[in-house]
């Protein structure tokens, strides 16, 4: 459990999840386990560490697990969430990184110095306002010198 990847969110680990937050002014703290109907399964205890971290395992967690944490009583998000299946609102899931199937061993990372880069907004680069309408135009991006892409944030 202490040999973590992530400092925050839900880590699978040999035999089960760690999970772990940011705490500082609360005294209670736990990850609650939902099922696919949005029930309560079960409810695991985290323990405080001196950095203001709270910490916990679960052995019956993995891949797919819901969760969300309950702080002094309020059931809320995991702000450090890598994947929220129902919004941001909603539980996150349980994702194993390492279990992706990477098909892209032979690419290169250009140099920084190559680059001319356009950051953009999803909402408003096109009328549209959608990935599928940004890649319409990547020709004309491409005709004007630009070779890389930033994204702004995107929110729903």
């Amino acid at each position: 459990m202490e040999n973590r990847l992530l400092s925050q969110g839900a880590e699978p680990q040999g035999g089960g999840v760690s999970f772990r937050t940011w705490a500082t002014a609360k005294k209670k703290v736990a990850v609650t386990i939902f099922d696919q109907e949005g029930r309560i399964l079960r409810e695991i205890p985290m323990h405080s560490q001196k950095t203001g971290y709270y910490q916990a395992f679960d052995p019956a967690a993995g891949p797919g697990t819901l969760y969300k944490y309950r702080l002094d009583g309020q059931i809320v998000p995991d702000i450090a969430s890598r994947f929220q299946p129902y919004g941001v609102h909603g539980p996150s899931q349980v994702v194993d990184a390492h279990s992706f199937c990477w098909t892209d061993s032979g690419w290169n990372r250009p140099q920084l110095s190559e680059l001319l880069i356009y950051e953009l907004h999803v909402g408003t680069f096109t009328p549209e306002g959608t990935f599928a309408a940004i890649a319409s135009r990547f020709d004309h991006l491409k005709s004007v010198g630009i070779n890389a892409i930033e994204l702004m944030p995107v929110a729903d």
